[in-house]
């Protein structure tokens, strides 16, 4: 089931980045583009999915001999393989062919000690809009490293005590956004708040925060009884920011942080109604549809791949030839989508076969 939230959440990124930005034709044209907006979501939709699944782990695991060694292991062989991978190519390999280099290239290679250290979103957040073309999207890749660094500690010494780690998942979130609207409120920039580690850990510890109450005596029932009334609640609340903030137009710099959390826990009744959902139900035939499995199993090949193929494309006018030679702009956007869809996956698929199960069959070890 959780494969099949993976691959909702690729698949929101990959319709924003290839779809988004198209010209909107006519009443459907504007609505689709505004749908596919949404998909910047799906970066929170994995930050949600992250928290529960690791601190599910963790919490499964506290009790077991090697906890950290284990866990940081399997972390490394699962993620440092691809993701080291793609900067040695890039880094490495790419200044060594004379088609490649370029002012691109030069200023990505001039600033990649921030990728090596996992350290895009910080770089990003200090200046006032995305800085390192092609790999701008390694923001969300180092806020979950962050987590996975620190994460394992807090579990370790409050998992004895569920309640008390629940409570400090609920307080992790609630000071990511008391962050928010602080520095908000202080004029820190709305790019900074976006990728910041500090003010991006709520979806984070709103995930572990289920993980652990899930494993709780009735704990999944609870939550699915809780599902129907939280969702309805915070999109009523959503409903009513953006009424203000429409009618209004005051105290955004308190509504716009207000309105990720909320976000965030509407994400989360999305994925706690997959774990909940009765296997026959049309949700859960969704999710643990093929399609859907398939996208999620490539999930993290597709998330660092994709963004080569949709960042060439948007600054070399891909999409306007391709509605030139289409003979309209919504042929054009479908026919990119398309492309980039594929091209990513063919990608992810030769890279996760061939190269990244190397690293992952060396995870029974640990």
């Amino acid at each position: 089931m959780l494969d099949g939230v993976r691959g909702l959440a690729i698949l929101m990124v990959l319709v924003l980045h290839f779809v988004a930005h198209g010209e909107a034709e006519g009443i459907a044209g504007k609505a689709i583009m505004t749908v596919a907006g949404w998909g910047q979501y799906g970066v929170d939709l994995f930050f949600v999915l992250s928290g529960f699944l690791i601190t599910g782990i963790l919490y499964d695991a506290r009790n077991k001999p090697f906890f950290f060694r284990n866990f940081y292991m399997r972390r490394v062989l699962r993620i440092f393989p691809l993701y080291y991978g793609v900067l040695v190519v890039l880094f490495v390999v790419l200044p060594l062919v004379p088609p490649c280099r370029g002012p691109v290239l030069d200023t990505l290679v001039q600033h990649q000690a921030w990728a090596w250290l996992y350290g895009v979103n910080v770089y990003n957040a200090l200046r006032p809009d995305w800085a390192l073309p092609y790999i701008d999207h390694f923001w969300s890749l180092a806020v979950e490293e962050h987590f996975y660094l620190v994460w394992p500690v807090v579990v370790f010494l409050l998992g004895k005590r569920p309640r008390v780690l629940m409570n400090a998942s609920l307080a992790v979130a609630g000071g990511a956004l008391a962050a928010r609207i602080a520095c908000s409120v202080a004029g820190v920039g709305g790019h900074a708040l976006y990728v910041a580690t500090p003010f991006r850990l709520d979806g984070l510890a709103i995930g572990g925060f289920l993980a652990v109450l899930g494993r709780q005596p009735g704990g999944l029932a609870k939550i699915a009884r809780a599902l129907p009334l939280v969702a309805a609640t915070t999109l009523a609340l959503l409903l009513v920011r953006a009424a203000w903030a429409h009618s209004a137009g005051t105290g955004l710099t308190v509504l716009r942080p207000i309105r990720e959390s909320l976000v965030t826990v509407v994400l989360a009744c999305v994925l706690m109604w997959a774990v909940t959902a009765p296997s026959q139900s049309l949700w859960a035939r969704f999710l643990t549809s093929r399609s859907m499995t398939f996208l999620g199993a490539y999930s993290y090949g597709l998330y660092v791949y994709h963004h080569f193929f949709s960042y060439y494309a948007e600054t070399h006018d891909v999409r306007a030839r391709l509605a030139a030679v289409t003979g309209s702009g919504g042929l054009g956007t479908l026919a990119l989508a398309v492309v980039g869809f594929a091209a990513s996956l063919g990608v992810a698929y030769v890279s996760y076969e061939l190269f990244e199960k190397r690293f992952l069959a060396l995870k029974q070890r640990f």
